[in-house]
């Protein structure tokens, strides 16, 4: 009977893990970008709102983008800072699967709201008469809305049988907060659904978003090559450029981390906790 209580117990409380040796000294690195990302994200919100001149369709997409990222963002940071600053390093399953649904959910509402701002890019250079009747802002939270719907709800079938595995191995989790491939990996279960239907998710809907983004760049680019001075063609190639630095440091490390946990399974667990805290 206790052993069976003990082990009930366990299986509700997880222990996070990361750099200890090295706490100390990235803690501080680590606060100060999460600052300036917040404050940064705040002062995008905050001049959109009150500057009339950036009421207009392109703008409105950094908002979002905005909201997204500290969605993303906020609920790992809680976390990680009490692993870093030595408070508690343990996290109840309940809080563990909140975690995951606002860290995947956003994720992926991040890549659809990237490539509704390459949508956005290439209505403006290729069809630039009818981009105001376009793009109107009903249209825009739309798509802003439909975005947040598709992922929030591909998350329910993931993260909802997670509850009737039982974790009767190891609690210990491979990084400073909580994934669906880590947790997955600690169960004592078939994980044959959650492990396809999780590699179907990221393949289909960041493949989906990936291939419009590549599409609309390709008609971007054979706009931009049709026009006939260079000015003119540096100009329609520069509105672009900080978009698709985005896009890469978006897909870049998520992608990377979910071809770590999918087939390089017994790798060094620091290349793990390293690109999961990229």
């Amino acid at each position: 009977m206790s052993t069976s209580n003990s082990s009930t117990i366990l299986s509700s409380t997880f222990y996070r893990t990361g750099y200890e040796e090295f706490h100390h000294w990235i803690s501080i690195p680590f606060c100060l970008l999460y600052l300036v990302g917040i404050m940064g994200n705040c002062t995008i919100l905050h001049i959109v709102q009150t500057d009339p001149r950036l009421h207009e369709p392109m703008y409105y997409f950094l908002p979002m983008l905005s909201l997204t990222d500290m969605g993303m963002s906020l609920p790992t940071m809680i976390t990680l800072f009490r692993v870093l600053w030595s408070i508690s390093k343990e996290i109840q399953f309940s809080i563990c699967v909140v975690q995951m649904f606002f860290i995947h959910t956003f994720s992926f509402t991040e890549s659809s709201v990237l490539l509704a701002m390459t949508l956005d890019r290439y209505v403006a250079i290729c069809h630039p008469l009818r981009y105001a009747t376009i793009l109107t802002p009903k249209l825009i939270t739309k798509i802003g809305i439909a975005a947040l719907l598709r992922s929030a709800i591909t998350m329910i079938p993931l993260l909802a049988p997670l509850d009737f595995f039982p974790f009767c191995h190891s609690h210990i989790l491979s990084h400073s907060y909580c994934l669906h491939q880590n947790m997955i990996c600690l169960a004592c279960a078939d994980t044959n659904f959650n492990v396809i239907y999780g590699l179907v998710l990221v393949t289909v809907l960041w493949s989906m978003d990936l291939l419009g983004i590549l599409v609309s760049y390709v008609f971007i680019i054979l706009s931009v090559l049709r026009i006939a001075s260079h000015e003119g063609r540096l100009k329609a190639l520069n509105t672009c450029v900080s978009h698709i630095c985005v896009v890469l440091i978006l897909y870049v490390p998520m992608i990377g981390l979910s071809i770590i946990h999918h087939f390089a399974k017994y790798s060094s667990p620091l290349i793990h906790s390293f690109m999961a805290h990229i």
